[in-house]
């Protein structure tokens, strides 16, 4: 792996680390180190919701650091990839951690011959010579622990089994032929389904800046025309897609509910998922 840069801590912005903490209900050591990590990317899934009500009020998505704190961790509200990711950046900087944002394209039950937009964001984690991948922003297959950005090679995480696959020609992970791409994979019963596929290509403000234009604004991106809510819990996962309501254990089983109103969503929002939604959300839902 390239080496990466040393935390950056000389920038405006510092986060609210004990809001963040008490946010997700953590009272753990704060070092930089494996264990850390781990607890804090489980306690983020399952406190911090996934959540796009923003985008169908019509309301314009900041990335601005400071925005996403008073919204996400001051605010009781969710968010999605560019908004999660981002933040969980600055916190796990402001720790000690050295952090890369990388680009992606979301994959999760799409044809393979069709090419998604590079308008996902996700972590690059460097512990002692060892990267990490670490997602917090892919609804209900965000990650709950971090891990390791190594080749085919099965990972248990607290929810489920993930993998990284390529494709293509490459020497190591450090150069790759022009069509060589990763897959970051979740295995679901039997079947290994990929998450999205990445190129290791970093992800600059410039671009976090399109991509989350693209998706709260854009007229194809699908987070303007259906509701998306996601966290975890300890027995399994919560999402929400439209009026559907689903409950996944751990083992796999889930059971599907059709929510009948607009109300139903909204006191769904409100009792599964935690959130103190604005004004006017009942008119979008």
């Amino acid at each position: 792996m390239s080496p990466m840069n040393p935390p950056d801590k000389t920038g405006a912005f510092e986060p609210n680390l004990g809001a963040y903490f008490e946010r997700i209900g953590d009272r753990g050591p704060r070092d930089a180190t494996l264990a850390t990590l781990n607890r804090i990317v489980e306690a983020h899934v399952r406190t911090i919701p996934f959540e796009n009500v923003d985008v169908l009020m019509g309301v314009r998505i900041s990335v601005d650091p400071a925005a996403v704190e008073q919204k996400l961790i001051l605010g009781g509200r969710g968010g999605y990839c560019f908004e999660q990711n981002t933040y969980l950046r600055e916190v796990l900087v402001a720790l000690g951690f050295q952090v890369q944002a990388m680009s992606a394209r979301v994959r999760f039950q799409k044809p393979t011959d069709v090419v998604p937009s590079r308008t996902h964001i996700f972590l690059r984690v460097e512990l002692d010579g060892v990267s990490w991948l670490v997602d917090v922003g892919v609804g209900s297959l965000s990650l709950t622990s971090a891990i390791r950005l190594e080749l085919d090679a099965p990972q248990k995480t607290p929810h489920d089994t993930r993998r990284i696959v390529a494709s293509g020609a490459w020497t190591g992970l450090e150069q790759r032929a022009p069509d060589a791409v990763l897959f970051h994979q979740v295995r679901l019963g039997h079947t290994w389904e990929t998450v999205a596929d990445f190129t290791l290509e970093e992800m600059h403000p410039i671009d976090i800046e399109l991509g989350n234009w693209y998706t709260s604004m854009h007229p194809g991106s699908h987070f303007r025309t259906r509701l998306n809510a996601a966290r975890s819990n300890h027995d399994g996962r919560l999402s929400l897609q439209g009026r559907a309501f689903k409950s996944r254990r751990r083992d796999g089983t889930a059971t599907t509910t059709e929510l009948s109103s607009s109300h139903e969503v909204l006191d769904c929002l409100r009792e599964q998922f935690g959130l103190q939604l604005p004004e006017g959300a009942l008119s979008a839902l």
